[in-house]
């Protein structure tokens, strides 16, 4: 597993295409990954500090979490099949157990961004896609 951080957000709302990059922590390498706008959007808002009146979803997923004492041990994306991207959110319990959720990744580094949580992506998904970008060229 190779840990990574949050490097960019791009919204392109004529083109309707919305990605985040995530970028190998200490290294160059780099995974962009397609996601919905309000996915973008939440990830955005809590990046640049904002805080919304309400809880909007992912805030009231954290509250959640919170409310029965668990919190984000951290994100994994863990398989690319046909273009998509999965991945898993590892609650830690109050008693220390480790819950495993399948996510989608975007709503999973919202989650991990609020938490401070580690992502985690399997090196082998980022041979698949930087082999994938090869043959393009």
């Amino acid at each position: 597993m190779i840990e990574m951080e949050l490097n960019k957000i791009v919204i392109d709302e004529k083109r309707h295409d919305q990605l985040i990059a995530l970028k190998e922590k200490g290294g160059l390498r780099i995974l962009p990954i397609v996601i919905g706008l309000n996915e973008a959007s939440a990830i955005k808002l809590k990046i640049s500090g904002f805080n919304p009146p309400r809880p909007l979803t992912h805030d009231l997923i954290v509250t959640i979490i919170q409310e029965l004492a668990a919190t984000v041990e951290r994100v994994i994306v863990d398989k690319l099949e046909e273009n998509t991207f999965f991945a898993k959110i590892v609650l830690k319990t109050a008693d220390g157990a480790l819950k495993t959720i399948d996510a989608r990744p975007s709503d999973s580094i919202a989650l991990a961004v609020r938490f401070h949580a580690p992502i985690l992506v399997d090196d082998e998904i980022i041979k698949q896609y930087e082999s994938f970008n090869k043959e393009k060229l």
